[in-house]
């Protein structure tokens, strides 16, 4: 089935704009291919150091090059819900790899941090800089030549990003990403946030706050809700990294395992030892790129995916812009209701028919492209299926249902909840930002109101808490970018600007800053670039300045006289509380060279 003329003509400008760049990169993949993974060309010592643990038939067996070696990258630790099911997942690879005939070795951990964790505390500066130095981290790992194939496990916000950066710069090599699945559900995620939104009004106390929180995240597995960590999943199953069905299922669960076996022989069986070799580096190209922004729209996915896609492109050669990601998504229909675009969580979008039925959708609107490689074989149309436990404990297949089982959650492409994917990109003397408008009610795209200045989160929950927050105001937090702190998601904003808006304000927020998967009710246009800190123009907002963010225009304006506005000098910043405690010193180096954020705020690809 062939895609949309529209989504072709799209998929053929990045194309053509990624040439000089993606030819040498694929140059590069197809000379480390030719080399190979030759262990025997490896000097004694070399082997020794690399093998010293195995068995004597492990031994032999790499000594002579005869077998598949699959390396294991992990995201492994045991504090944090998503990444602590890994633990088991080595035993279980390195199995079914003997089953299959290969060996796998565990080649390398990432650190994984959670952003739940660090929200509004200062380790949350260190967040998206993590997600390079993940990268980074695998690329030691996987720097011993010792390996044939890679598996990565991760999962959350920045660790799978990173690992594709990773996968895509050892391109020559066949990747398989292995999920771990979302925890059962809890709390509902309506009754979580009203909760909040009770505390930060001081209708109830710390420990009501916390027995919500606690039966929201409540045990192993990602939060159920639909930020980045899901949106991931969805990511790597509509690009081709997953093995058909394996997103959104539990952990601790019979499938979840056999998926998990799977994945490893899938692995060794796509290695340029056998007939299917898959390197990475060919398998994800523009098509694939374009794919995944597509399963972001239809599902309104995390807003930090406008750097994280950017980025992982960038890895393959791929130029992929911000007007590139807009222009999707007037073209897709968002076909999912998960929270906070709905009241439903993953694991209800799962039993509605999930990641087969959305991509079914897709490919019969020709929103898709079917004809890419995955690690799967040919063709996105086998990731149409619902996977099962089959009677002897394999994975078997069904056909994904020709109809939703929820169309509240999941909608058919006849039927979808809107015309339009939620993000969008904005343009003005502002400079350009990005907002997600899926959950957005169509009365609250376009605000126009007057500036209310801030350079912390935290000094607009204090006016907040004082009452100073009257009337409509456009909240413009600045110094929250790449250069300046590490460009920090605020998170804590979003309840404080939501209980004004129920109020019946008019509110929005303007920040060189990111919001996350969380971003919900309230307009918010961010990820600003020039950032303030880079003599960006949000440096120049002053306190009651009128502002209009225009979603369906594709606007942001601040509406002064332009030569008086291109006059004013910088605001000063005090950025010296940034730049000591909880390891931000050791970052540094990263802040002082990250790049912009349309360009995926890296610091490497600057």
């Amino acid at each position: 089935m062939s895609a949309d003329k529209r989504i072709e003509a799209i998929t053929a400008r990045i194309a053509e704009r990624s040439r000089p760049l993606r030819e040498p990169y694929l140059d590069r993949v197809r000379a480390a291919a030719t080399k190979g993974v030759h262990r025997s060309v490896l000097s004694c010592g070399n082997l020794a150091h690399g093998f010293a643990v195995c068995s004597p038939a492990e031994k032999d067996a790499l000594a002579g090059d005869r077998v598949p070696n699959l390396g294991i990258i992990t995201a492994y630790n045991d504090m944090l819900s998503a990444h602590q099911p890994f633990e088991t997942y080595p035993a279980l690879i390195r199995e079914a790899a003997r089953e299959a005939g290969g060996v796998a070795q565990v080649a390398g951990g990432v650190p994984a941090m959670c952003d739940g964790v660090t929200q509004g505390q200062p380790g949350m500066e260190l967040s998206l800089f993590s997600r390079d130095l993940i990268a980074m981290a695998a690329g030691v790992g996987l720097s011993h030549n010792m390996f044939d194939s890679v598996v990565y496990l991760g999962v959350c916000d920045k660790i799978v990003p990173g690992l594709v950066i990773a996968a895509l710069t050892f391109g020559h090599l066949p990747a398989v990403f292995v999920p771990a699945g979302p925890m059962t559900s809890g709390l509902p995620n309506d009754e979580k946030a009203r909760v909040r939104q009770l505390y930060a009004e001081g209708k109830v106390g710390r420990a009501e706050l916390l027995e919500a929180e606690s039966k929201s995240y409540h045990g192993p597995g990602t939060c159920t809700f639909y930020g980045t960590a899901n949106s991931n999943q969805m990511l790597m199953e509509i690009m081709g990294f997953h093995m058909p069905g394996a997103s959104f299922i539990n952990p601790g669960t019979p499938l979840r395992d056999a998926l998990t076996k799977e994945a490893a022989r899938r692995a060794l069986a796509i290695t340029a030892e056998g007939n299917e070799f898959t390197p990475a580096g060919e398998m994800i190209d523009e098509r694939s790129i374009v794919n995944g922004v597509v399963g972001l729209h239809a599902t309104g996915g995390s807003t930090n995916h406008t750097l994280h896609l950017v980025a992982m492109a960038r890895a393959a050669g791929i130029m992929l812009t911000w007007k590139d990601i807009s222009d999707l998504s007037d073209i897709v229909p968002l076909l999912a209701r998960v929270y906070p675009n709905g009241l439903a969580d993953v694991n209800h979008f799962h039993a509605a028919g999930g990641m087969g039925f959305l991509i079914k959708e897709l490919l019969q609107g020709g929103l898709l492209h079917d004809d890419v490689r995955t690690v799967y074989g040919q063709g996105l149309q086998a990731y149409t299926i619902e996977p099962k436990l089959g009677a002897q404990g394999g994975v078997e297949r069904e056909p994904a249902p020709k109809y939703s089982h929820d169309p509240k959650i999941l909608a058919n492409i006849e039927a979808p909840f809107q015309a339009s994917g939620g993000l969008k990109m904005l343009t003005g003397n502002i400079g350009k930002a990005v907002i997600k408008i899926s959950a957005v009610k169509p009365e609250r795209h376009v605000i126009e109101a007057p500036a209310k200045v801030f350079h912390d989160q935290l000094d607009l929950n204090a006016a907040f808490k004082a009452g100073e927050l009257t009337g409509d105001f456009i909240a413009v937090v600045r110094f929250q970018g790449p250069k300046a702190n590490g460009m920090p998601e605020l998170h804590k904003l979003t309840t404080v600007l939501g209980i004004l808006q129920d109020r019946g304000q008019k509110v929005a927020l303007l920040t060189d800053g990111r919001m996350s998967g969380a971003s919900g009710k309230v307009p918010a246009a961010i990820h600003v670039t020039p950032e303030a800190v880079d003599n960006g123009p949000i440096g120049r907002i002053r306190e009651g300045d009128m502002i209009r963010l225009d979603a369906v225009a594709g606007t942001i304006e601040v509406l002064v006289d332009e030569a008086e506005f291109s006059a004013r000098p910088q605001a000063p910043a005090d950025l010296s509380g940034n730049e000591f405690g909880m390891g931000r010193e050791l970052f540094a180096p990263f802040r002082a060279i990250a790049g912009p954020a349309d360009h995926g705020a890296s610091v490497l690809f600057a």
